[in-house]
C-alpha cells in the first residue's frame, strides 16, 4: 500500500501541474534565461594579460594604487607573480604609468644621462655612465630567451698616463635563468663577447658569468691548461670522422656489420710562434753585392817633411847660410862631376853653390797616401712561423673484423678467419684512410676475430612490455573507466530518475456506461453515489499501478514480494 500511495501523490503532483500550466512555463524561462545570462557575461568577459611580472612589494602596491586611480581592472596571475589587465588597455596603461615614473626598480639604461645636473663632478658623470652601460648590457642579457632577469657589474679602473700602472677593467654577470631552462657554452661565450665589446680594452676572460644558484658558467674557475668544450667536442668530431672513414673504406670488402674502428687522436691546441733570424758565410768578393765604397787620396811634394821633438828648441828660426870659404876647382877633362853637379855642366867661380840650391829645389822630398774603404751586403734570412691550433700529434687505430661466413660440408655456414693477404690488404687500406705517418708515431692495430652476437645484440622486448605500450595501455584504462563510470551513472541512476519524471500523464478515466456501471455495481445499489465514487477512483488507482508495472516491473514486483513476506508473518 505504500507504493501505491507514493504513486498516488506523484499522481496527484502532476495533477497540480496540469492544473496550473504556467508553473512549469515559467520555471523553464528562469531557466533559459539564467543561462542566457550566463553565457553573455562569460562571452563578454575581457582577455586579461599581463601588465608586469617580478614586481617588488613597494612598486606592486605603487602599481595598484595608480590602476585603482585610473578605474582599470586588474587581477594577479596563480601565485601573485604578476599583475594582469585587459589585453586592450596594455600598452596604454604601461605608458601611463610610465609617465608616473613607475616601476621604479626596473632596469635603468642611458637615460641617466638625460637627466643630467648642471654643474655635477666628473665622478658622478662617470658613475651615471657606468651605470647606464650596466643598465644597457642587461637589457641586452635579458633579451636571450632563456635568460629572466641579469644584472652586470663593470669594474672600470681610472685612467693614467703611466703604463706600469694601467690595470685592465673586469666585468661579473649574474643570470636568473626562467624555471626549468638552461644555457649552454655557446650562449655562454656569446654573452662574454657581448659585454666585452661593449667596454673598451676589456677581454672574454676577464669576465665570470654566474647563474642564480651560484654556479660559475664561463670557465674562469677551471685550469686553463685543461681543454674546454669546443676542443673536446673538436676531438670527439674528428676520432668519429678518421673512424667513419675507416669502416666507409673496408665495408665494401667485409661488410657493413663486420667491422668496428675507433680512433683516438692527440691533438695539439698550443699556439705557437717562432721568429728566426740567420745570417750565411761572406761570398766571394768579386762576386758579392756591393753596399757602399768610400777611397781617399792625398800627396805632397817639395817641403821638408815636418819632424823633430815638439817644444821651444825645435820652434827656433834657422840660421842664416854662409858662403864657404874654398872655391871648387872646376873639373879636369875626363874626372867626373863634383857632388850636386848636374852631367854637362862646368863649374865656374862664384856660382857652385847657386846652382846646387836649385837642384835640390827641384828634386826635393814628396809623400802620398790613398785609403779606399769597400762594403758588401750580407746574407740574412728573418722568418716568423705562427702554428695554427688544432694539428693532430698522433693517431692510434684499433680495426676489429670479423670472420666471413663460409659454407662448410653440411651445408651451415661456417665462420673462417681471413687469410693473411687479405689482412694485409686490410691494414694497407686503413693506413691510407688515417694517413699513416711513422715519423709522427701513429699506431694501428688489425685484429680478426669472431664477433659475439650475444653481447653486441640485446633480445628485443616483447611489444607489451615496451614503455612506450604500457603507459599507452594506462591512458587507455582510464578513458575507459571513466566511460564505464558514464556509462553506469547514464543508465542506472539518470536514466531512470528522467523517466520517472518526464513520463507522459496517465489518460483520465473515460466514463462507464449505464450498462458498465450496472455490471460492475451491485444490484441492489444503482444509484448510489459513494459507492460511484469509490468505483471510480477504484479504476483511477489500477490504471495507474498499471502503468508503474509496464514503466518499471521490478518496482512492482518488489512491492508484491513485500506483502507477501508481511502475509507469511
Amino acid at each position: 500500500m505504500n507504493a501505491v500511495a507514493a504513486l498516488s501523490g506523484k499522481s496527484e503532483l502532476f495533477e497540480r501541474l496540469k492544473a496550473n500550466p504556467r508553473l512549469p512555463m515559467m520555471l523553464g524561462a528562469a531557466a533559459l534565461a539564467a543561462a542566457i545570462a550566463v553565457g553573455v557575461l562569460w562571452s563578454r568577459a575581457p582577455d586579461y594579460k599581463v601588465l608586469y611580472s617580478n614586481l617588488s612589494e613597494r612598486d606592486g602596491g605603487a602599481v595598484i594604487a595608480s590602476l585603482q586611480q585610473m578605474n582599470v581592472p586588474y587581477k594577479f596571475a596563480e601565485g601573485g607573480g604578476a599583475v594582469m589587465v585587459p589585453s586592450d588597455k596594455v600598452h596604454e596603461t604601461r605608458l601611463r604609468l610610465a609617465s608616473q615614473g613607475l616601476p621604479k626598480s626596473g632596469t635603468t639604461g642611458m637615460e641617466l644621462m638625460d637627466s643630467q645636473k648642471f654643474g655635477i663632478s666628473q665622478f658622478a658623470e662617470q658613475v651615471n655612465y657606468q651605470r647606464g652601460l650596466e643598465g644597457e648590457l642587461a637589457r641586452s642579457i635579458e633579451s636571450i630567451g632563456a635568460v629572466q632577469s641579469a644584472r652586470v657589474h663593470l669594474a672600470i679602473p681610472k685612467p693614467t698616463l703611466f703604463v706600469r700602472e694601467r690595470q685592465k677593467p673586469t666585468a661579473s654577470v649574474i643570470l636568473q635563468l626562467y624555471p626549468g631552462r638552461a644555457i649552454d657554452d655557446g650562449q655562454v661565450a656569446a654573452i662574454s663577447y657581448l659585454v666585452s665589446s661593449s667596454v673598451p680594452e676589456l677581454t672574454p676572460k676577464s669576465i665570470s658569468i654566474v647563474d642564480q644558484h651560484g654556479n660559475l658558467l664561463s670557465g674562469n674557475g677551471t685550469n686553463e691548461r685543461m681543454l674546454d668544450a669546443s676542443q673536446i667536442k673538436y676531438v670527439q668530431a674528428l676520432e668519429r670522422n678518421y673512424a667513419q672513414r675507416v669502416e666507409a673504406i673496408l665495408a665494401p670488402l667485409v661488410g657493413q656489420d663486420n667491422v668496428k674502428a675507433q680512433v683516438t687522436a692527440d691533438v695539439d691546441f698550443a699556439i705557437v710562434e717562432h721568429t728566426d733570424e740567420s745570417f750565411k758565410p761572406n761570398q766571394d768578393p768579386t762576386r758579392a753585392a756591393i753596399r757602399s765604397q768610400q777611397s781617399s787620396e792625398s800627396s805632397q811634394q817639395g817641403a821638408a817633411p815636418v819632424g823633430g821633438v815638439p817644444g821651444a828648441l825645435s820652434n827656433q828660426p834657422p840660421a842664416p847660410a854662409t858662403a864657404p870659404i874654398a872655391t871648387a876647382q872646376p873639373p879636369r877633362p875626363g874626372q867626373p862631376n863634383q857632388p850636386g853637379q848636374q852631367p854637362g855642366q862646368q863649374g865656374q867661380a862664384g856660382q857652385p853653390a847657386q846652382t846646387g840650391a836649385t837642384s835640390t829645389a827641384q828634386t826635393g822630398p814628396s809623400s802620398n797616401r790613398k785609403d779606399s774603404t769597400t762594403n758588401y751586403e750580407l746574407d740574412r734570412t728573418v722568418r716568423h712561423v705562427q702554428q695554427a691550433p688544432g694539428g693532430v700529434k698522433r693517431l692510434s687505430v684499433a680495426v676489429v673484423v670479423n670472420y666471413r661466413q663460409k659454407a662448410g660440408a653440411n651445408g651451415k655456414m661456417v665462420a673462417e678467419a681471413l687469410p693473411a693477404t687479405q689482412l694485409t690488404q686490410i691494414e694497407n687500406l686503413t693506413k691510407e684512410a688515417m694517413g699513416f705517418s711513422a715519423e709522427r708515431g701513429d699506431s694501428l692495430n688489425v685484429v680478426n676475430s669472431p664477433f659475439t652476437a650475444e653481447v653486441d645484440i640485446k633480445p628485443e622486448l616483447p611489444l607489451w612490455k615496451q614503455p612506450d605500450m604500457i603507459a599507452l595501455a594506462k591512458t587507455v584504462a582510464g578513458y575507459l573507466m571513466l566511460a564505464l563510470l558514464a556509462a553506469f551513472v547514464w543508465f542506472k541512476i539518470a536514466r531512470p530518475v528522467l523517466r520517472k519524471y518526464t513520463a507522459p500523464p496517465l489518460p483520465p478515466p473515460q466514463e462507464k456506461t449505464a450498462e458498465e456501471q450496472a455490471v460492475l455495481l451491485p444490484a441492489e445499489e444503482p444509484s448510489n453515489p459513494e459507492v460511484l465514487r469509490l468505483a471510480a477512483k477504484y479504476e483511477s488507482d489500477l490504471a495507474l499501478v498499471r502503468d508503474a508495472a509496464q514503466r518499471d516491473p521490478r518496482l512492482v514486483a518488489s512491492v508484491i514480494k513485500n506483502w507477501m513476506s508481511k502475509d507469511e508473518r
